[in-house]
């Protein structure tokens, strides 16, 4: 379906135009005529889906009606990250740049400056607000921002909000709100915590959901069997041979990525991390020494598993597997991007095997097992729920292991 057989606002679909939007995505398809419409919805859907596009072109069509408050906030979007503000609100430039709607993104992480010009923002009109829900706390705890004439309410990436320990805070920024209003909620995943929170603030959604694309196949994807003790060990093993130039290594929490860090540059090896304790002057610190190759290795919590613009990753670790195959397509999505090829490895634990098969049910594939090295003991079986053979690339063997004075690996 073309953007121009929606019935668009002309100066809405002169933006969509110069723009170069043609043909709608699948998510912008589906999406789009339900909000049209009027319906709150649920949108389960990946990042690069064109998700953003999807719910801001009904609000900038119904803002552009003319049948709105002037001089208020009309739109609220609420995202985990200052990253993804900025890139909500330069959407909103550009599709909103024939009309006389305006935007302001709001984010925490840089100094008093930037505070005092969100301020006079909400002072002087705003018709779109994008937040995270920190900074916006903060404006609404000193009277800074109005939002009782909110109509349009989305949640963007709600699962990584919950991640972050952003609940309250949102149940917090909802009570601002006016009882009559639009309300959108997107999300990778859906797991109950979301589902809750969708009961509680949405009004019968309708639900658009998308099929989780299966992984790029220029990602070879390999798994060690091992206890846990053995995991940081492996990782020695094969940066001791050839130490990829740009890693980025996934662990389940905060305290995880601290004590890895820590581990691997006990090892000499050039690394950074990224938790969501950091504040955001750090995180854009690490970032930058991360793309400009002066950090090789970027051990990181899932805060960073969706949104990340970096093309040239060689390998991503999975230090402990991810909860559903929404978030291991998520994870190793971040190397083989722009035709490049990469490499994903993960350390499956005895209590991760569960996952690690739920995970292999999805591929449609059993992902090869690389033998732990001999000097690191004994590796717990793997039980896989079929005999299949494992389906891996004949005649590539990525992962090489320092020998031992024995000759073996």
């Amino acid at each position: 379906m073309r953007f121009d057989e929606f019935d668009f606002q002309p100066d809405l679909l002169d933006a969509i135009d110069s723009m170069n939007f043609r043909e709608c995505t699948p998510i912008q398809e589906k999406a789009i005529p339900v909000l049209l419409e009027g319906h709150d919805l649920i949108g389960i859907a990946q990042t690069g889906t064109g998700k953003t596009a999807a719910y801001l072109l009904p609000v900038l069509d119904k803002l552009s009606s003319g049948d709105y408050p002037q001089d208020a906030v009309n739109c609220l979007i609420m995202v985990p990250t200052r990253e993804l503000a900025q890139q909500i609100d330069q959407q909103i430039e550009g599709f909103s740049y024939f009309t006389n709607i305006s935007g302001t993104a709001v984010y925490g992480g840089n100094d008093g400056i930037r505070f005092e010009q969100e301020k006079r923002g909400f002072a002087m009109g705003t018709d779109i607000v994008v937040a995270t829900p920190g900074r916006l706390i903060s404006h609404i705890s000193l009277g800074n921002i109005d939002l009782s004439k909110v109509s349009f309410f989305i949640l963007d990436e709600a699962d990584r909000m919950l991640d972050m320990g952003f609940y309250d805070d949102i149940m917090q920024i909802v009570k601002q709100l006016p009882a009559k209003r639009q309300n959108m909620l997107f999300s990778a995943t859906m797991p109950d915590e979301i589902q809750r929170m969708a009961r509680t603030i949405l009004h019968n959604p309708v639900e658009v959901k998308l099929a989780v694309s299966k992984p790029a196949d220029k990602i070879l994807q390999a798994a060690y069997v091992c206890y846990e003790a053995q995991k940081l060990p492996i990782i020695q093993s094969l940066f001791s041979v050839n130490a990829p130039k740009r890693v980025i290594a996934f662990a389940s929490s905060k305290l995880k990525v601290k004590e890895i860090t820590k581990s691997l540059r006990r090892l000499g090896l050039n690394v950074g991390e990224m938790h969501s304790d950091l504040a955001q002057s750090e995180r854009d610190d690490i970032m930058h020494k991360f793309r400009n190759g002066h950090i090789n290795i970027l051990v990181a919590t899932d805060i960073v598993s969706r949104g990340i613009d970096i093309d040239d990753i060689d390998l991503v670790i999975n230090f402990d597997v991810p909860h559903d195959p929404e978030d291991y397509v998520h994870r190793i999505g971040r190397t083989a991007r722009a035709g490049a090829e990469g490499c994903a490895i993960t350390f499956i634990s005895l209590d991760d095997q569960p996952k690690f098969r739920q995970i292999e049910r999805f591929l449609g594939k059993d992902v090869y097992k690389v033998p732990i090295p001999a000097e690191l003991g004994e590796a717990p079986e793997y039980k896989s729920e079929s005999p299949k053979r494992n389906n891996f690339h004949k005649g590539k063997k990525p992962f090489r292991h320092k020998q031992n004075k024995n000759g073996q690996s």
